[in-house]
């Protein structure tokens, strides 16, 4: 019998963990669920059921801003109406695209995209 996946985190690489912190609460409504540190130089936040890590960019070989999560929503633009109520900037969308999905995105501080998608409902 295999083993089975049970979940999935990203891993961000950033350059201030604490202001990161506070733009991915404040902009983007995430909770921290772990902080290594006061101020955290490592932390786990959350929201619903995705969590994110953040890592100091000294912390990664592979530099600053490099990463990119798409999360699946069940209502792209109730969740871009309460990111821009926060302050949050949309770097795209929403837009309905040839895949069939309504996307927007969102950069952080230090250009790590997170994409929030959901199905373009069927025409008729």
């Amino acid at each position: 019998m295999a083993a089975q996946l049970t979940g999935f985190s990203a891993v961000f690489t950033v350059r201030d963990v604490a202001a990161s912190l506070a733009f991915y609460r404040d902009r983007l409504g995430f909770r921290l669920q772990f902080g290594m540190g006061e101020p955290p130089t490592y932390a786990i936040i959350e929201r619903d059921t995705v969590s994110l890590h953040l890592m100091p960019a000294s912390q990664s070989p592979d530099g600053l801003g490099t990463s990119s999560i798409y999360v699946y929503v069940d209502d792209v633009d109730g969740l871009r109406d309460g990111l821009v109520a926060m302050g949050c900037p949309i770097s795209f969308g929403p837009e309905d695209l040839s895949y069939g999905m309504r996307e927007i995105a969102v950069r952080d501080p230090d250009g790590n995209c997170l994409t929030f998608g959901a199905p373009v409902p069927p025409a008729g």
